[in-house]
């Protein structure tokens, strides 16, 4: 039976709108299926996100907008799914699309029913906080753009009368009468993405949530700080709107908690709180703000550095202890919560509000959908999957992502969306582009002779611009400069709606440039670049005048100021567009294959990943053996085997007749641009070029080699991955250690290495049980700073618990010391929570090494110029959204060399950015940057300057004819960087989009 080239996503979050595009841009049909009205998911309800403290929605706009508007995305929101049957290829689904009583082809979002509602009802997207009308969309930037009417609550559902929003819309799209719909889908393969839900804190009636006033749950609390909030962004209490002049966090609210089955941590809550208290901070700098934790939890990448920035810069309060309960002051809704020190003093401080650090559950949706089709969950509803490939379900054919196979961050959300693309692409690769609608591009407008006519949109971007910017001031002062046809300000210019405005003032002013302040360009300036395309301009008559990152960040403790200089800002910005011409790309062909730079874990899953979606790889390893750090991973704490997993996977990528393998090889050099690479590389001394449409980077890590605690000094003091060796290798050595000493962040959360290793807690937690498994009486001491097992992981630490490991808290100011007395090794460390020391005897210390980015690493970055955080590993475009994509297109990065990770997670990036690179792979042709170089003829005088500076070999000097010589430029390889036009003697070079004049128009504007 012929395969169906469809797939289908089941769950409208962050996880399932990025599997929903990466599919969408690789060839296939998919159906994004959302219970709820509108897709977005718990990020959609986010203020901000960390560690970057970027605007949740504003990160969202651009893939909500694209998700909109994509040919081959059919969104089928407000639909329950009924029923699942069918096999790999062919599967029959059963909806139901629920009726909202609009009809969704004529409705256009404008809101005028919403406006004349006489109902009033509790608001669930604001988590009760205020009320909405009984007709709504559930936020601003809501996708679809759909208006719903609640009908319990609704005038003419429970009394037969009102209908005020039939009369007043003027494309008749209220249909009373408009029933549930039975839908049958067939698709290919499918993909559960069906989140998170937070948890009741009802459950935990001694902190007296839903009983007493100002205690707000943290997803409450994002909805306060929201400007598109219930207060606007204004931080005040719910009892009285008074703002509070203290806020106290409690953690662990519904995780880590036996008592109420919840023993599993709920990963986000220790960050979510950090950053909740540093915006508060940000907002309101008089605000005191108190966090109570057990263990501080910053695993992720970026994750400490934030931490210990919200304690230094901040001011942000943390205090170790357990809060067993909040008493109430009914006088003035004050909130006492007593804990002790440590000095062991009984201590009682009066708070404002109290923000309840609540844990995530799954989706009890998605958990009763895998009930009903047979899939395995566990005991708490989340989805089982494979311990190496975590999107894999029970079911071959149905896969999983995001918050539904745990609790996790967006951006392993993210890339997990993208790894489950992955694997259902692969399924059907072979049926790639039979479902597929080709884009329609609309016919451009000549505007060459056209006197400009600038648009000038103004964006509030919530109150990151509006709550320091006077964004009204702004955009009256835009329309008031010459050229200027129209302006006007909005609150968030990156909106579904306000993109579809955009286009209607374009054509309704015949604008013929566009201006839009609103923040970073990075992000953003592709986004509106189409919207001028679907409006029927060139995309380059556009201009991103960055108001937020460039001002209202930067100066909000002087609002006149920030005003000003936002006038300014758009002022240099309108005179560069008076100047702008329309650009067009070029096309190339693409070369549909794949260079793997990486024979680690991560590489290996790539090239065997984009083998198996058809295409050729080339896998590029620097040592005679593959498998790289993974090769002495013997076990996980879940019972994985790893190294076995490894043996397989090598035997796999060996015998494709789609890879070829390239040991002892080395990367010397790479050309071109994305879709048309070419890369020398070294084998054993010789040299052989590589064409090739994407690249991997895949060079992994190094476990570092610690200078203290006397390793090197004394053999009793080893690495973790050294007594891991020794457990698998020498068991009878083992058995005999009376006493095992393990210390944590050994050379990790240091100032010089200010990041978590991620691994090293859960690789102590997991030697410790197997040590215990092997002898039983064998004495076991952890020593720690935060122990950071977080989701499922914090089950084991439990059972470490229980099998009698003893773990002892210490601060980084009271380091443990190491003795030798008499042949025996001797621990000293203050214990935190007794603050008395205490002498460990240990026949052998573990130290828990870092994770350290590789060497190898370094030196492709300088051959591939590719950037490198702080810390040393690669550095994505975005932490958050696109976590396996480098800014320069076609490149992609997984496992170790983009930071500390688990060999799963290694595995689940590779694939993710494998699908993200089947957006290239999978196309023929594809298009070039248009901000390139051309070369003036008349004035160029063949020096070869540019040749000689140009990293990317795109400008030579050749002979034209009659003997004269002259630079060219080859558009596909040429990358717009400008180096070629400051090292050309006679100005001939020049960089379209920024040519002098427009460049000299911005300076000339700021005097």
């Amino acid at each position: 039976m012929e395969k169906t080239a469809s797939i289908t996503v089941i769950g409208g979050g962050i996880s399932g709108i990025q599997s929903a595009l990466d599919m969408a841009n690789s060839g296939f049909r998919v159906y994004l299926v959302e219970e709820k009205p509108h897709v977005g998911g718990i990020m959609s309800q986010l203020d901000k996100t960390f560690p970057t403290n970027d605007c949740s929605s504003c990160m969202m706009g651009p893939k909500l907008v694209e998700l909109a508007n994509h040919r081959n995305i059919e969104i089928m929101a407000y639909t329950d799914v009924l029923d699942i049957e069918g096999s790999v290829g062919n599967f029959d689904i059963t909806l139901k699309r629920k009726s909202r009583a609009v009809d969704p082809d004529k409705c256009v979002g404008c809101g005028i029913c919403a406006d004349k509602c006489p109902v009033k009802i509790t608001n669930k997207f604001n988590l009760g906080i205020n009320q909405r009308k009984a007709i709504y969309v559930s936020y601003p930037q809501a996708v679809p753009l759909i208006y719903t009417i609640d009908k319990l609550h609704c005038r003419y559902f429970t009394k037969g009368k009102c209908k005020i929003c039939e009369k007043l819309c003027k494309n008749k799209a209220i249909e009373f009468d408009q029933e549930d719909e039975i839908i049958k889908l067939k698709t290919g393969a499918i993909i559960l993405g069906g989140g998170l839900q937070p948890f009741d804190a009802r459950k935990k009636m001694e902190y007296g949530y839903g009983i007493w006033p100002n205690i707000v749950t943290s997803l409450e609390y994002e909805r306060i700080l929201s400007a598109a909030g219930p207060f606007q962004g204004h931080i005040q209490r719910t009892s009285d709107n008074v703002k509070p002049r203290r806020i106290a966090w409690i953690q662990c609210v519904g995780s880590r908690d036996t008592s109420i089955g919840r023993e599993y941590c709920s990963y986000v809550c220790c960050m979510y709180a950090t950053k909740q208290a540093m915006i508060t901070r940000e907002h309101e700098p008089d605000i005191d703000t108190t966090i109570f934790y057990i263990d501080i939890r910053a695993q992720g990448k970026g994750f400490d550095r934030f931490y210990e920035r919200a304690k230094t810069e901040n001011g942000v309060q943390y205090i170790r202890s357990m809060i067993s309960r909040v008493i109430p002051n009914p006088e003035d809704d004050s909130l006492l919560i007593q804990y002790i020190t440590t000095e062991h003093l009984i201590r009682e401080e009066i708070f404002d509000m109290v923000v309840l650090s609540v844990g995530l559950c799954p989706n009890s949706s998605a958990t009763k959908l895998a009930k009903h089709i047979g899939l395995k969950t566990d005991s708490h509803g989340f989805c089982v999957t494979d311990p190496m490939d975590i999107t894999d379900t029970s079911k071959p054919g149905i896969f999983v992502c995001g918050g539904f196979q745990g609790p996790k961050d967006i951006p392993d959300s993210v890339q997990q969306g993208s790894s489950a693309a992955a694997r259902a692409t692969a399924l059907l690769a072979d049926v790639r582009g039979n479902l597929v609608t080709p884009p329609s591009i609309p016919e451009e407008r000549d505007v060459i002779n056209e006197s400009p006519r600038i648009g000038v949109f103004v964006c509030h971007c919530g109150i990151n611009i509006a709550g320091v910017v006077d964004v009204e001031s702004v955009a009256d002062y835009a329309s008031s400069m010459p050229d200027v046809a129209f302006a006007t300000h909005c609150m968030f210019a990156c909106s579904t709606d306000q993109q579809q405005d955009i286009i209607h003032q374009i054509k309704e002013h015949k604008l013929n440039r566009v201006v839009v302040a609103s923040c970073t360009p990075r992000t953003h300036e592709p986004l509106f670049r189409e919207t001028l395309r679907d409006a029927g301009l060139n995309p380059y008559l556009f201009e991103l005048a960055n108001i937020r990152e460039h001002d209202s960040w930067v100066h909000q403790a002087i609002p006149e100021f920030a005003t000003e200089k936002a006038k300014d800002i758009v002022r240099m910005s309108v005179s560069r567009a008076r100047l702008l011409q329309p650009l067009y790309e070029t096309t190339h062909s693409v070369v549909q294959s794949a260079l793997v730079i990486g024979g680690g874990l991560a590489g290996l899953t790539a090239a065997h990943s984009v083998a198996e979606q058809g295409f050729p790889a080339f896998l590029v390893e620097n040592n005679l053996e593959l498998g790289g750090n993974a090769r002495t991973l013997f076990y996980t704490e879940d019972g994985a085997e790893p190294v076995l997993y490894l043996k397989e996977l090598i035997l796999k990528v060996e015998e494709h007749p789609l890879i070829t393998v390239l040991k002892e090889a080395e990367v010397t050099n790479s050309t071109g641009s994305c879709g048309d690479f070419l890369t020398t590389v070294s084998v054993h001394g010789e040299t052989r070029e590589i064409s090739h449409g994407v690249t991997f980077v895949a060079t992994g890590g190094d476990e570092y080699k610690p200078t203290e605690y006397q390793y090197g000094s004394y053999p009793q003091v080893v690495t973790q991955k050294e007594f891991e060796s020794m457990l698998v290798s020498k068991p009878d050595d083992v058995k005999k250690l009376k006493d095992v000493v393990m210390i944590q962040c050994v050379g990790s959360r240091e100032p010089e290495q200010q990041y978590c290793s991620r691994v090293c807690c859960t690789a102590a937690v997991k030697n410790s049980l197997k040590l215990k498994s092997i002898n039983s009486k064998t004495n076991v001491s952890v020593l720690y700073r935060d122990m950071r097992t977080f989701g499922f992981k914090e089950n084991y630490y439990l059972k470490a618990r229980q099998k009698g490991v003893r773990f002892f808290a210490f601060d980084r100011d009271h380091k443990p010391e190491i003795e030798l007395i008499n042949d025996q090794l001797k621990v000293i460390v203050l214990d935190f929570q007794l603050q008395v020391p205490i002498d460990i005897s240990a026949d052998l210390v573990v130290l828990s090494a870092a994770i350290r980015p590789s060497v190898s690493g370094k030196t492709l970055a300088e051959v591939m110029r590719l950037p490198l955080d702080e810390d040393g590993f690669f550095l994505e475009a975005h932490l958050k959204l696109r976590p396996l994509d480098f800014s320069t297109p076609g490149v992609y990065l997984c496992g170790l060399a983009q930071g500390p990770k688990f060999s799963n997670e290694s595995i689940a990036q590779a694939r993710g950015a494998v699908s993200r690179a089947l957006s290239v792979l999978s196309k023929k042709e594809m298009t070039s940057e248009a901000v390139i170089t051309h070369v003036d003829s008349l004035i160029c005088r063949a020096c070869g300057e540019c040749e000689k500076t140009c990293g990317f070999k795109a400008i030579k000097v050749e002979g034209i004819k009659d003997g004269k010589k002259l630079a060219s430029v080859t558009a596909s390889q040429c990358t717009g960087c400008g180096a070629c036009n400051v090292a050309c003697p006679t100005g001939a070079a020049r960089l379209a989009h920024f040519k002098d004049e427009q460049v000299c128009a911005i300076i000339e504007s700021i005097f």
